[in-house]
């Protein structure tokens, strides 16, 4: 009955995509020639044709970006993320197909203007979908009974969040166990419907729709016969390792001639075509900023020289890509130190190292601009983790777990810890767990959404010392 119903929601969901397509379209139509003085160039029919193959085409692509999977966990910014992809790709290919049938009169401003509606409109009804869902969801309805087999950790794990999680509507029906498990943790508020040695007329007996795996490692045994009987329940079955401790949320899994093999830090930018694309964004920056700051640059220079004794430019050796060390540039904001000193000493808040120029560089980031520098040679990235002094990165990989995973990625200028508060003298524990999200997690959009928060939040820091 659940899956019947999710199937007709899916349909009615395509439906409303298709129509709002059309919606778009004609929006997009009334505001290009009702509104402006110009008339269209074509006949409105002409106009059309091209939009109905585009309907079925972008129908294509929505289930290619799996937006009609039924997952109840699934984030609306993923989704929303999703959708500008598919429209990018199908606006793209209506354009060529365009410019192949030579309708060069088709109207510019009418494509631009139906790309910006059809997303608009598409991810507000996703948006409005999904909180109704989720609300209908916490009430109680439309719940899919499920049974955890494993009184354990593990176990309680999943139903702690299954219970903080209402939106996902998951009812824990009741619980199976092992011997083993008997007594090693409390489970009495939920409905022990037996051990596994009856499992199979659980199953049978009871209106279940989804069972979850939850054994421990001195479990094992048990696995195998218990997959055998909850496959030939033809009931959806997962499996919740025990091991989800040590791995991310979302594991890349290779398959070696059949072999699974679960990498444990899954790092997108280790494909060569996101890696590139990612370096191709970073040169244009790169050279767009400095030559917009230029005046500013030259500006900065001549106050360093003026305020204080010493070079304009500082060097400082700081460990990057693969734990290789390079030299990051910046401007000298502090009183010339023996290298010795320079090494080990972090910069506190009423440090008299600093010079009154250099306090308010660094207070709005202005010392970080010849970084830019360092992004065109390819030692730094725009967005990335903050790359720290070899010192103290010996002295945090022994006192901080998983620091040292920052280095299979470029440091940035700018990074994800950094827009969410963590700099300066902030918990290096939140900051790298804000590193790595971002390492997990990289898309192109994600680099565009924290450069746009580092220009609401980022150049003007009360940690910033």
């Amino acid at each position: 009955m659940i899956r019947e119903n999710q199937n007709y929601l899916n349909r009615t969901q395509v439906l409303v995509d298709m129509a709002i397509v059309w919606i778009s379209f004609i929006i997009a139509y009334w505001v290009r020639f009702s509104v402006s003085t110009a008339g269209p160039a074509m006949s409105m029919r002409d106009f059309l044709w091209p939009i109905t193959f585009l309907v079925p085409f972008l129908s294509v692509l929505y289930h290619i970006f799996d937006l009609y999977n039924p997952k109840r966990t699934k984030n609306i910014s993923t989704e929303i993320t999703q959708i500008i992809k598919a429209n990018i790709i199908g606006d793209s290919f209506l354009v060529v197909g365009l410019f192949i049938f030579k309708m060069l009169d088709y109207s510019r401003v009418l494509l631009a203007l139906f790309f910006v509606f059809n997303i608009i409109f598409t991810c507000t009804m996703k948006i409005i979908i999904k909180k109704v869902l989720r609300q209908y969801h916490s009430a109680g309805y439309h719940q899919k009974n499920c049974v955890v087999i494993g009184a354990n950790e593990t176990a309680n794990a999943f139903i702690d969040k299954t219970i903080y999680n209402k939106h996902w509507g998951y009812n824990i029906f009741g619980i199976v166990s092992t011997e083993i498990e008997k007594n090693k943790l409390n489970f009495s508020k939920y409905k022990t419907l037996g051990s596994i040695d009856n499992l199979e007329k659980i199953l049978e007996e009871n209106p279940i729709d989804m069972i979850f795996i939850a054994l421990e490692t001195n479990e094992e045994k048990h696995i195998a016969n218990i997959l055998d009987i909850c496959e030939n329940s033809g009931i959806r079955t997962s499996i919740i390792p025990y091991y989800y401790r040590y791995i991310p949320a979302k594991p890349y899994m290779d398959d070696l001639d059949g072999l699974p093999v679960i990498d444990i830090r899954h790092v997108p930018l280790d494909n060569i075509f996101k890696s590139m694309l990612k370096r191709a964004f970073d040169i244009c920056f790169a050279l767009v900023a400095i030559l917009i700051t230029s005046p500013l640059l030259i500006f900065s220079a001549i106050m360093v020289k003026a305020t204080s004794e010493g070079p304009i430019i500082f060097k400082q050796e700081r460990v990057g890509l693969n734990r290789k060390t390079f030299y990051m540039y910046k401007f000298r904001s502090m009183k010339v130190q023996n290298s010795a000193e320079e090494k080990v000493q972090w910069t506190t808040k009423n440090d008299p190292r600093k010079t009154k120029w250099g306090t308010f560089m660094r207070k709005t980031s202005i010392d970080e601009l010849p970084q830019f520098f360092n992004v065109l040679k390819g030692d730094m990235t725009v967005v990335g983790p903050r790359p720290e002094r070899p010192y103290f990165v010996e002295k945090l990989r022994e006192d901080i777990p998983r620091y040292m995973i920052k280095h299979q990625v470029r440091p940035g200028i700018t990074g994800w810890a950094q827009v969410n508060g963590f700099r300066g003298d902030t918990s290096i524990e939140e900051r790298i767990a804000h590193d790595l999200y971002y390492i997990e997690n990289w898309s192109f959009f994600f680099d565009i959404k924290t450069i746009l928060l580092t220009f609401v939040s980022g150049f003007i820091n009360k940690n910033a010392y």
